[in-house]
């Protein structure tokens, strides 16, 4: 069992900015209906949503009508797009593994919680080439409850080998936060992420705006009294 803190991140707004290719296979899936393009100003916290929040803004914004029959076949082609255009232009934010490099030197080890679906986080990590970097990632769908229900991260850090109070939560978004605060476990919220909320009314336990700060925001946690 893992004895050191264990840092859980989320992944979309948080680890990666997937912004750029959710958008385009977004624009890509509702063209053929004669919706316009969106831009990621448009989408703003939506993107971190899920896909059916996605096409349901865009259906939204045109003022066109979705059904429900629809919606659903637009989330499968979706899923298909986006499937083999994971990895075109996301890329992690600056900063996380050099923050990554310097967590592992006070003992720590990282996870991944995130409600993409298990099997596209999976895919994303692999492409972006960190996957090894973590102990457990869970999605989602990997079980019936997903963030903000603390079941997700408890789950997270019973398969990375971590007891609960071990853990810090990294995210961007009331799901993040407030599966944390449920949990009774720190939190750190970044600013560059897909809120739909000013983060400083997340209530997170620290707020940091480059990944820089995490080491040193990680440190002053541990040094409070938390996730030892």
């Amino acid at each position: 069992m893992t004895t050191g803190p264990l840092v859980i991140f989320d992944l979309d707004g948080t680890l990666a900015h997937t912004g750029p290719d959710l958008l385009a296979t977004l624009n890509r899936t509702i063209e053929p209906h004669g919706l316009p393009p969106l831009s990621l100003d448009t989408l703003n916290y939506t993107l971190g949503q899920g896909a059916k929040a996605m096409i349901a803004t865009a259906f939204a914004t045109a003022e066109i009508p979705l059904s429900t029959t629809l919606h659903d076949q637009l989330f499968a082609g979706f899923l298909e797009d986006y499937e083999q255009n994971i990895c075109v232009e996301t890329h992690l934010f600056e900063g996380v593994m050099e923050a990554m490099v310097e967590l592992e030197k006070k003992g720590c080890t990282f996870a991944v919680c995130t409600n993409k679906t298990e099997r596209m986080a999976r895919l994303l990590l692999e492409k972006l080439e960190v996957s090894n970097r973590f102990k457990a990632l869970t999605g989602g769908d990997t079980f019936e409850f997903r963030k903000p229900d603390p079941r997700h991260l408890e789950e997270t850090a019973r398969l990375a080998g971590s007891p609960l109070a071990n853990c810090i939560m990294i995210g961007d978004s009331k799901a993040d936060i407030g599966a944390a605060k449920s949990a009774a476990i720190p939190s750190i919220a970044v600013t560059f992420g897909y809120s739909d909320i000013p983060v400083e009314d997340l209530g997170a336990s620290r707020i940091i705006d480059h990944f820089s700060k995490l080491p040193e925001t990680v440190s002053d946690l541990l040094s409070n009294g938390h996730a030892t």
